[in-house]
């Protein structure tokens, strides 16, 4: 039994050092340094990317400016791309002069270069600032490697640099995610120690998205709706729920305005760090619902007496303004969702949160109109007995 086992680990060394790939079961992420490339080529420097398993080797000679590198991109199909790029001009995607491999349908590799002018670039190829030579890919066991040389200018000494994945149908690349890891897959390569760093931009970024999605999510598509619903359905409960209707719609409304507020700073400042980034219809709605917030807030301390005779002037348009709030409420959270593409479970909930509101909406308005048909028919049918009263009085 002893000499079957020295047997059983003699054969795991040499499996593992002839062959390291296969060492460890699929799914484990290996360092960098432990991977050995076809032909035995080996590079100076070499780190672990903090997103979408990702790794970089590399080796700069200063006295050439050439940057000899191999982006590595594990867990991949045949039917997704590849991109690594550096950008010269800025930290973030847009500037970035990438580098993008894709399986061919053939099974061949296609590798080329692509400059990243905007955010709705659909990666086409084009030359970049910088020289690129020896340019190749190769794809196996699930893994994607680019291989290239790089010309950069004099004395440089750090490089800012961008990897990212996305869905390919053919020959047709598709917009990669825009949520969690791949908006962090960015990072600083320090050229002189060799050492390499990850971007907080990305971090800040996102949080800043979450933040503005949940804050107008509560605030405009929650409680400006359960505030709408206090007003129309607990007044029509009748005089008992006086004042309480009114208390009860203030308490929702006005913080509800105010977290809409915060999240609109929110998106405004996320707009100002995303340079190239414009979402018009998003923004005007936004801007539109801050107006007409403002006019709802600002009715309140101009509402005249119940029996001033421009009473109905100011009702008839404090109800419209509000239908109008929550109609472009509810479009443009959705409109939102569409642009931030979260996770499907935040859709879901509040999927089911707005469905719960619209039909307990339908419900409460089906009894509030049979409620006033039946006080109606009351009302009549005791001005008929007391019409016959009078009658045979």
């Amino acid at each position: 039994m002893a000499r079957h086992n020295v047997l059983l680990l003699f054969c795991l060394l040499i499996t593992r050092s002839l062959v390291p790939s296969l060492a460890l079961p699929d799914g484990v992420r290996l360092s960098c340094s432990d991977f050995v490339f076809p032909n035995n080529k080996v590079f100076a420097s070499c780190t672990d990317l903090p997103n979408l398993d990702s790794f970089l080797h590399w080796t700069h000679d200063s006295s050439s400016t050439a940057l000899h590198v191999a982006y590595r991109h594990s867990q991949v199909g045949s039917s997704t791309w590849v991109a690594w790029g550096i950008n010269p001009t800025s930290k973030g995607m847009i500037g970035t002069q990438a580098i993008v491999a894709y399986p061919e349908p053939d099974g061949t590799m296609a590798v080329f270069t692509s400059p990243v002018t905007s955010y709705g670039n659909q990666l086409q190829e084009g030359n970049l600032s910088f020289h690129v030579s020896d340019l190749s890919a190769s794809f196996s066991d699930n893994q994607m490697v680019i291989y290239a040389v790089i010309e950069l200018p004099e004395n440089t000494t750090s490089v800012s640099h961008v990897w990212q994945d996305g869905p390919v149908s053919g020959s047709t690349l598709g917009m990669h995610q825009v949520s969690g890891n791949h908006l962090q897959s960015m990072g600083t390569l320090n050229l002189s120690s060799g050492q390499a760093s990850a971007s907080h931009t990305g971090n800040l970024k996102n949080r800043l998205k979450i933040t503005h999605g949940v804050l107008n999510t509560v605030s405009w598509g929650i409680m400006m709706p359960l505030g709408f619903m206090a007003a129309r359905y607990l007044k029509a409960v009748g005089p008992k729920a006086n004042p309480l209707w009114f208390y009860v719609h203030i308490v929702l409304q006005l913080p509800g305005y105010l977290l809409g507020m915060a999240g609109g700073a929110t998106g405004l400042y996320l707009g100002i760090k995303s340079s190239g980034v414009h979402h018009p219809c998003h923004m005007g709605i936004g801007i539109t619902l801050f107006c007409l917030g403002l006019l709802q807030i600002s009715a309140l301390f101009l509402r005249p007496v119940k029996d001033h005779k421009y009473r109905y002037v100011w009702n008839l348009f404090h109800h419209l303004t509000g239908y109008t709030v929550l109609l472009l409420s509810f479009a443009n959270i959705w409109v939102g969702f569409y642009i931030l593409k979260p996770a499907k479970t935040w859709i879901i909930m509040y999927g089911m949160i707005s469905g719960a509101i619209i039909v307990s909406t339908i419900t409460l308005e089906v009894w509030k109109r049979l409620a006033r048909e039946g006080n109606i028919n009351a009302a009549k049918e005791a001005t008929t007995t007391s019409t016959n009263a009078d009658n045979k009085v």
